[in-house]
C-alpha cells in the first residue's frame, strides 16, 4: 500500500476503501451501534441484541474492530471468567455517521427495495 499523501485524488479513495474494510460489512455497524446505545455488554448480551450474528462471526467482528480500535475487550479471570466489550472514544466518533445512514435508509428504504426488485431475474 502506498504512503498516504494529500487529501485528493487517488490516495484520498484508496484510505475510503481501508476504513471502509474496517468499519463496513454486515455485522460491524450493528455492533458498534449496539455498544453505543448500550455501553458496555458481555459477549452474550450483545448476541441477544443482534440474534442473526453467529457466535463465530460476532467473535471475528470484535477482534477485527477490537484489532482497529473501534472496540475496547476486558476480561476478568473470574469463575467464570467474564469478557465485557466497550466503544473506544475512536469508535464512538462512527456514531454519526452510523446515525445518517439509519436516517438515509428511513427516507430511502422502500426506493431501495423496489428498485432491486425491478432488476432481479425472474
Amino acid at each position: 500500500m502506498r504512503k498516504a499523501r494529500g487529501s485528493t485524488g487517488s490516495d484520498s479513495v484508496e484510505r475510503v476503501e481501508v476504513v471502509m474494510g474496517v468499519i463496513a460489512g454486515k455485522w460491524k455497524p450493528a455492533i458498534i451501534y449496539a455498544l453505543v446505545t448500550n455501553g458496555t455488554l458481555r459477549f452474550s448480551e450483545l448476541r441477544r441484541l443482534i440474534p442473526k450474528v453467529s457466535q463465530r462471526m460476532l467473535t471475528q467482528q470484535l477482534r477485527d474492530l477490537e484489532r482497529h480500535g473501534l472496540v475496547d475487550r476486558v476480561f476478568y479471570p473470574e469463575i467464570p471468567p467474564r469478557v465485557e466489550y466497550s466503544v473506544t472514544k475512536l469508535g464512538r466518533t462512527l456514531h454519526p455517521i452510523f446515525k445518517s445512514v439509519c436516517s438515509w435508509a428511513e427516507k430511502n428504504f422502500r426506493d431501495v427495495e423496489n428498485a432491486g426488485a425491478r432488476h432481479q431475474k425472474p
